[in-house]
């Protein structure tokens, strides 16, 4: 093996990859259109994880039962903008929040997918959870019908801000929608607070 030897040690400490920091794109088929997703994997909000793909599956199968046309959709967590694209093809007006460093793909995708229909235009910005929420969110402005999030519950430590972030923005009236691959016990235990401060229905 030339791994340990001093070359081969130089030319690893100098290589620097070429290529851009994106997968190739994922093509999905919702509500009878065909979404192209850029993923990247510089962070976790940018690759499509499962519970997105089973809320989007879920919201074009039971439209009646949630009809988002002209309501008032934001989407916490929104990554790749998969459920925001879908929310949008379904008639909704769309907000899609996430981290700052997660918004230039996130704008990319919802721009590429929803420039050319003729449906109202998505918003893209900044959701840091917990954080400024009534400095950049008003509630004398800001009222939403449907709350979406997908995968936002796994190992990591703003579950306290997330929860807090869900419970300031669902106001009487507003339905918060949540899918999640439960992989921890912290999981299951956020899904127990979440049920003693909300009234919640399992739907699928």
């Amino acid at each position: 093996s030339l791994t340990g030897s001093p070359v081969t040690l130089k030319i690893l400490q100098n290589w620097v990859p070429r290529v851009s920091h994106y997968f190739d794109k994922e093509h999905y088929t919702y509500v009878g259109h065909q979404i192209v997703i850029q993923e990247s994997i510089e962070h976790f909000g940018a690759v499509v994880w499962p519970g997105a793909l089973a809320l989007s599956q879920y919201l074009e199968s039971n439209q009646e039962q949630f009809n988002l046309k002209d309501k008032k959709v934001l989407e916490i967590g929104a990554g790749t903008g998969l459920l925001s694209i879908v929310a949008c093809i379904l008639g909704a007006h769309v907000t899609a929040t996430d981290l700052p460093e997660v918004l230039e793909n996130l704008s990319y995708n919802i721009s590429r997918n929803t420039q050319n229909l003729n449906m109202h235009k998505p918003e893209v910005r900044k959701l840091v959870w917990g954080e400024g929420l009534n400095e950049d969110f008003p509630v004398s402005t800001y009222h939403y019908d449907f709350i979406l999030a997908t995968d936002v519950v796994y190992h990591h430590g703003a579950l306290e801000p997330l929860l807090a972030t869900m419970v300031y923005f669902c106001k009487p009236g507003t339905v918060l929608l949540w899918a999640n691959k439960f992989r921890f016990s912290t999981d299951y235990e956020f899904l127990e607070k979440v049920c003693n401060i909300f009234n919640t229905t399992i739907l699928a």
